[in-house]
């Protein structure tokens, strides 16, 4: 199924780039366990290249945009998979209960061209793969700062919120290879696999958290909680359980989210005062890419005046989990004011949560 794999540069477009983002995404799902969706990306991979019609493989095919930094495969595999939960397309259930010796291609044709008015708008905007499993990268960071001598009490701004899950983070408890963080029993529990030094133990105090999303999702609502599951990688069934967690904590009290780009967003955060003896963070996980680059400079520069102001009782940290494709894998850079030179890999992490290995290298945001 998968072809072997080369690097591809995720901002690249133009023809034969639209193939090679399936490719990609291909090996990047088969990489981190999530078989079915490689399969699902691999059939439409193979509908493009056999040049299969219609007016929603048309417009993919001939996509304008960065096919891989849009994640173009994952907005048509959410779009299926969608269907797949809704049971509208009955045939898709021989790919989502892994039977093998199908036709995988001929089944996604079929319910593509039946279900076309439907699928389209997904490709509209980038999946919202909101997944609570990365909050313990976040919680690392937290403790990896502490260390460095931060204020241990952290004021948490995200941006690419989505449904604001990893903005619940202090409801959740951590086993972060052996050092327990947060409450208990807590909303959720996460013990990924360690690898590596535990981190250091300290004791930390999330004072505030708020987050902002260009499209923000109401877990409350089971229609858009319905398309965030739909982005959810099928043979993760974890993951489902801890949606089900999530939209029963929002029930209790909503996160603090707002309809905000995210270079709006952080700008305006920046400058509203910042308490002393806390540690204001900002975070973000596999969001960078969607972020429009004239937004990720305003964010960079907003974020190096801030850190050129700030202070040892006032110190700004900034935590990005995002993916590294070569790699197959997601590493949290985490850079840090009044120091701010260069961001330190702190973690490399299974996508969702899995495992965790502690420690790495220079590196810049």
């Amino acid at each position: 199924m998968a072809k072997d794999y080369q690097f591809t540069d995720i901002t690249a477009s133009g023809p034969g780039m639209v193939v090679a983002a399936f490719d990609n995404q291909v090996a990047y799902c088969s990489a981190s366990g999530a078989h079915i969706t490689a399969r699902i990306c691999a059939a439409v991979r193979d509908l493009l290249e056999a040049g299969e019609g219609g007016a929603l493989l048309d417009r993919v095919r001939g996509w304008t945009g960065a096919p891989l930094a849009d994640a173009l495969p994952l907005r048509l595999a959410g779009g299926l998979h969608a269907l797949h939960l809704k049971a509208a397309a009955p045939a898709l259930t021989a790919i989502y209960d892994g039977r093998e010796g199908i036709d995988d291609a001929a089944i996604v044709a079929a319910a593509i061209h039946a279900h076309e008015a439907e699928l389209l708008p997904w490709l509209d905007g980038p999946p919202q793969t909101n997944e609570a499993g990365r909050s313990s990268n976040f919680i690392a960071a937290m403790l990896w700062l502490a260390d460095k001598g931060l204020p241990p009490r952290f004021e948490c701004l995200e941006i690419g919120s989505s449904a604001g899950i990893n903005l619940m983070l202090d409801r959740y408890h951590y086993d972060l290879g052996g050092v327990q963080v947060g409450p208990e029993p807590g909303a959720m529990r996460f013990t990924p696999e360690w690898q590596g030094d535990p981190p250091p133990d300290h004791r930390i105090e999330i004072a505030s958290t708020r987050g902002c999303d260009v499209a923000p999702v109401d877990l409350t609502d089971p229609d858009q909680a319905l398309r965030l599951k739909a982005y959810i990688w099928p043979e993760h069934t974890v993951r489902f359980e801890r949606m089900a967690a999530a939209i029963a904590e929002a029930a209790k009290r909503k996160p603090d989210l707002v309809e905000m780009n995210a270079a709006d967003f952080v700008e305006a955060e920046l400058a509203k005062p910042q308490a002393a003896g806390t540690t204001r963070m900002l975070m973000h996980s596999i969001v960078w890419q969607y972020v429009p680059a004239d937004q990720q400079a305003r964010v960079t520069a907003a974020m190096e005046a801030a850190g050129a102001r700030a202070t040892a009782e006032r110190p700004l940290a900034w935590v990005a989990l995002e993916a590294n494709r070569v790699l197959h894998i997601h590493e949290m850079v985490v850079r840090y004011w009044p120091v701010g030179e260069r961001g330190e890999v702190v973690t490399r992490a299974h996508p969702h949560g899995a495992w965790i290995g502690w420690g790495g290298s220079e590196r810049t945001i």
